[in-house]
């Protein structure tokens, strides 16, 4: 087998032969006149009418036996058999000059009439064609591709040229925001954009990107949340709803469900509470799943689900104890990383915030749902608005085979709440949490100048993930990588 030079090099004296007989291996225009979807879909009357066709692709594949030459052009639309026969339509010369210098993987146009094979193949006969990209490197092995998983991200491009099932997720991921998009706007929402660079970040808890801002020379951050505080503005600002679907980052781990840089979708429904956005989500979730998958039944992490189904309601605190025995609410630091401990669950940050969420993520794995998890203690749930009477917040979370796929709430509007509650996070600040929320005295002003009642809430690309049944990382167009060397 010739080694990866041998074959460069060989490839490389086509290109000269080409350029010495005045053909343009690399021209800056295609004459092609139809795609190939199109051509496949109007076959029947095209053969009818003798039209000859021109059209342009990759070649997929190239079977040459004596005088005659088979070759399958791919588009990105859809895979078209072309024939070239010796004598027969095209010149000898452009016959032999195919034969000696096309390989797999070089793009093409062909130009010809159409017909159908003995075998029934629908097939272009070639009365001419052009070179229209002639490749240096071989593609990888039709039936093997690219095995080690590192490649596979790194050579990205030709991950999705030779696997079929990842270029329809990607399409599919697509449709997926599309059907997003289409669903907010019949429901009256209003697509916005909100600042990516933030001086504080806010929305979540999570440790965000820092940048630095030449010309004002402030430091800055990539947001984590999908303009939360922006969008509050704009409730403000008498915007009833709104929503944006836009990229985040987060300068923490990886996992098949977590990346640093994915998308999100956040709305805002002024005059509406967390109830009223549980059963818009519900909604939601199942047109997503129809339109997008055909079906509202799924299976991932071993569980089996259904979006059809009744969506139960599990308690936050109820659900914990059930399942390790510790009362959130009355247990202590220690207690919690006693059982945390015992339950051999790596954690970290020793606050009671941090240590009851990793308590909750060890119970969220075993619930698979369609269920909303409600009941937050406030300590959590820095933006929501409390349950009157209680230290629990009106808050939702869409829980389906152990992964949160959303988070809602009533948002907070009391300003003096929402001070003190931005005090407390700045304390773990301070103490080194790095994932606590930064305070944001500015939308503490906002809500002094008055916010109305508002449900909002957001969903990432895990949601798809789950249902796609992929770690989230096989679903990024590129994923992240180290650079070589």
């Amino acid at each position: 087998m010739a080694s990866l030079d041998e074959i460069r090099e060989a490839r490389l004296k086509k290109l000269e032969t080409l350029k010495k007989l005045g053909k343009d291996p690399y021209p800056a225009k295609s004459e092609r006149n139809i795609e190939i979807a199109k051509l496949i879909e109007n076959f029947a009357d095209l053969e009818k009418g003798k039209n000859s066709v021109t059209i342009a692709g990759r070649v997929m594949a190239l079977r040459a036996q004596g005088a005659i030459i088979f070759v399958d052009i791919f588009d990105g639309t859809g895979k078209f058999q072309a024939l070239l026969k010796k004598e027969e339509k095209i010149s000898d010369d452009d016959f032999n000059l195919f034969l000696e210098t096309v390989d797999i993987g070089d793009f093409v146009q062909v130009s010809g009439t159409l017909f159908v094979t003995k075998r029934e193949e629908k097939t272009v006969q070639v009365s001419s064609w052009k070179m229209l990209t002639k490749i240096l490197q071989p593609l990888p092995e039709k039936w093997h591709g690219l095995q080690d998983i590192e490649e596979r991200y790194r050579l990205r491009y030709l991950d999705l040229l030779m696997n079929p099932e990842l270029r329809e997720l990607i399409i599919k991921k697509s449709k997926f925001w599309d059907v997003t998009r289409q669903f907010m706007k019949d429901e009256g929402f209003l697509e916005v954009e909100t600042p990516t660079l933030e001086v504080t970040t806010g929305g979540a808890e999570a440790r965000p990107f820092k940048t630095h801002h030449n010309d004002f020379d402030l430091d800055m951050y990539l947001r984590i949340s999908v303009g939360e505080l922006w969008q509050k503005r704009l409730m403000a600002a008498g915007f009833p709803k709104t929503f944006e679907i836009g990229r985040v980052y987060r300068n923490e781990g990886t996992s098949p469900e977590h990346l640093q840089e994915f998308t999100n979708m956040e709305f805002y429904w002024g005059y509406a509470d967390y109830k009223m956005g549980m059963d818009l989500v519900k909604e939601l979730y199942r047109t997503v799943a129809k339109e997008v998958f055909g079906k509202t039944k799924f299976e991932y992490n071993g569980h089996t689900f259904d979006l059809a189904d009744d969506w139960q309601e599990i308690d936050y605190t109820s659900e914990i104890k059930k399942q390790t025995g510790i009362d959130i609410d009355k247990a202590d630091e220690k207690e919690m990383k006693e059982k945390l401990q015992e339950l051999k669950v790596t954690y970290k940050g020793d606050n009671k915030e941090r240590l009851t969420d990793t308590l909750w993520k060890y119970c969220r794995k075993n619930i698979t749902g369609p269920a909303f998890l409600i009941g937050h203690p406030v300590l959590i749930a820095p933006l929501a608005k409390r349950v009157v009477g209680t230290d629990k917040v009106q808050e939702f979370q869409p829980i389906i085979a152990g992964s949160e796929v959303g988070r809602g709430y009533s948002e907070l509007n009391d300003p003096i709440d929402q001070k003190e509650r931005f005090e407390v996070q700045g304390r773990l600040l301070e103490a080194g949490d790095e994932e606590a929320m930064m305070p944001d005295l500015e939308f503490v002003e906002m809500l002094e100048h008055g916010m109305p009642p508002t449900c909002g809430f957001g969903y990432p690309e895990r949601l798809f993930a789950v249902l796609a049944g992929k770690p989230l990382r096989e679903l990024q167009t590129f994923p992240l990588m180290r650079p070589r060397g």
